[in-house]
C-alpha cells in the first residue's frame, strides 16, 4: 500500500500538529510493515532521507500560488504517484482527488468553529468555508479524544460512523530527569511553576498571571513562573498584564526551547499549570506527567481524559481556583511529592505512540480492504 502524508506542518510550525506529525512519522518508520510512505512537504529533510519526500515549495508570490499548490499541484502529484491513501494531519484537506484514492484526515480540535474569537479572522473563515466539504469527502476521520469526537458529531452529525478516536502518545524522552545544568543555563531559579505552549488567548494565561500575583501575595513563598513557548496571536492583553506585573522579576519567558531540553524543564517544575479554556487533547499535560511532574489543569474539554485521577483540576474561569491549586502544590511534603511523581508517571504510561500508530494503521488497512 502506498500512503502519502501531507506534511507541511513539519516545515511551517513548531507547535502541536508539528509534534504530532513528527511523532507519527517516526513511529511509522519503526514498523517495517512493507507499506510505502511518501511525505509531501515544502522542503526535504536530510534526516529523513530513508523515506521518500516530495518537496513542493510554497510561496506568497505570485499571489494565489498557495491556493494553486493546495488545490491543483499537490492533487496532481498524488495522482501521478498512484497513491492508495492520502492522510492530512492538519485537517485542511486533502482536496481534488479521484474516488479511488482514500482520504483520511485528523481533527485535533474544532476551536476555529467553537471558539472563533480566539483565532485570527482568516483561520475562522477558511474553516467555515472548507471544513464541512472536507469532512463530507473524507473516507475516514481520526479524532484525538472522546471530547473532540463529541464536538465533531455535534457540529457535523454526518461524521458519525466514519470517525475513530486515536489518543495521542508521548516521546520516550519525556521521563524524570534531574540534571539541573539546563535549568541553570536558562537562568531559572527553583522552585518554579511552569507553563508550556504557544502564548495565545485560548491558553488563558492572563488569568494565570493574576492567580500568580495572588499566590505570591498570600503565601510570600519564593516561587518563580516560567513560560516555555512562542508568542502566538492576539497576545496584547498578555503583554500588558506581564508589563505591569508586580512580580515581573520572578517571571521568565523562554520562548521555544529545544526538544531535548524540555523534559528537564518539566522535571524540575513544582507543577505544570495548564488552565486552557479548551483543548482537543493537551500534550503538555501528558508530557509533564511522564516526567513525574504535578499538573494543574482545567476541568473542561479533553483534559480530564489525559490527566485521569492524578491531575489537580480547576475551573479555568476562576482565578481563585487556579491560585488555590498553586497553594496546594506548594504545601506538599517531600514524601508526598515522591508519591505523586510515581502516580503521574503511571498515568502517562497509559499513552504511547506505538498504540496510536498500531490503531492508525489497522484502521487504514481496514479502509482499503473493505
Amino acid at each position: 500500500m502506498k500512503i502519502a502524508i501531507l506534511a507541511d506542518t513539519l516545515d511551517n510550525q513548531n507547535a502541536g500538529i508539528h509534534i504530532y506529525t513528527t511523532s507519527l512519522i517516526k513511529e511509522l518508520l519503526k514498523r517495517n510493515d512493507g507499506h510505502e510512505y511518501i511525505l509531501v512537504r515544502q522542503k526535504k529533510d536530510d534526516e529523513l532521507s530513508h523515506i521518500k519526500q516530495i518537496a513542493i515549495p510554497n510561496s506568497s508570490l505570485p499571489i494565489g500560488f498557495a491556493s494553486l499548490r493546495l488545490f491543483f499541484i499537490i492533487p496532481y502529484i498524488l495522482r501521478k504517484q498512484k497513491v492508495d491513501v492520502v492522510f492530512e494531519p492538519a485537517h485542511f484537506g486533502p482536496f481534488n482527488l479521484p474516488k479511488r484514492i482514500k482520504r483520511v484526515t485528523f481533527i485535533h480540535d474544532l476551536t476555529p468553529i467553537i471558539l472563533p474569537e480566539y483565532h485570527r479572522w482568516h483561520s475562522q473563515i477558511l474553516q467555515r468555508i472548507f471544513l464541512k466539504r472536507i469532512l463530507k469527502n473524507t473516507h475516514l476521520i481520526f479524532t484525538n479524544s472522546k471530547n473532540t469526537r463529541k464536538d465533531l458529531e455535534q457540529h457535523y452529525p454526518f461524521t458519525k460512523g466514519k470517525n475513530k478516536i486515536l489518543l495521542l502518545g508521548k516521546d520516550n524522552r519525556f521521563q524524570p530527569n534531574k540534571n539541573k545544568d539546563v535549568v541553570h543555563n536558562f537562568g531559572i531559579e527553583l522552585p518554579y511553576f511552569l507553563s508550556v505552549g504557544t502564548i495565545e488567548p485560548r491558553k488563558n494565561l492572563v488569568r494565570l498571571l493574576k492567580a500568580y500575583t495572588i499566590f505570591m501575595n498570600e503565601t510570600n513563598k519564593p516561587y518563580n513562573l516560567v513560560f516555555a513557548g512562542g508568542l502566538g496571536w492576539k497576545t496584547e492583553n498578555f503583554k500588558k498584564e506581564l508589563a505591569i506585573h508586580p512580580y515581573r522579576d520572578h517571571i521568565k519567558i523562554l520562548g521555544y526551547i529545544k526538544e531535548e531540553e524540555l523534559p528537564i524543564v518539566y522535571s524540575h517544575a513544582s507543577a505544570l499549570i495548564y488552565p486552557s479554556l479548551y483543548e482537543g487533547f493537551g500534550l503538555p499535560v501528558l508530557e509533564a506527567l511522564a516526567c513525574g511532574t504535578d499538573v494543574i489543569c482545567s476541568n473542561t474539554s479533553s483534559l480530564p481524559e489525559v490527566g485521569g485521577t492524578v491531575a489537580h483540576y480547576c475551573n479555568p474561569q476562576s482565578v481563585d481556583e487556579i491560585k488555590e491549586k498553586m497553594i496546594k502544590i506548594s504545601q506538599f511534603s517531600v514524601p508526598e511529592q515522591k508519591i505523586n511523581s510515581q502516580k503521574n508517571v503511571e498515568q502517562a504510561q497509559l499513552f504511547s505512540w506505538k498504540k496510536h500508530v498500531d490503531s492508525f494503521m489497522n484502521n487504514i488497512e481496514m479502509l482499503i480492504t473493505n
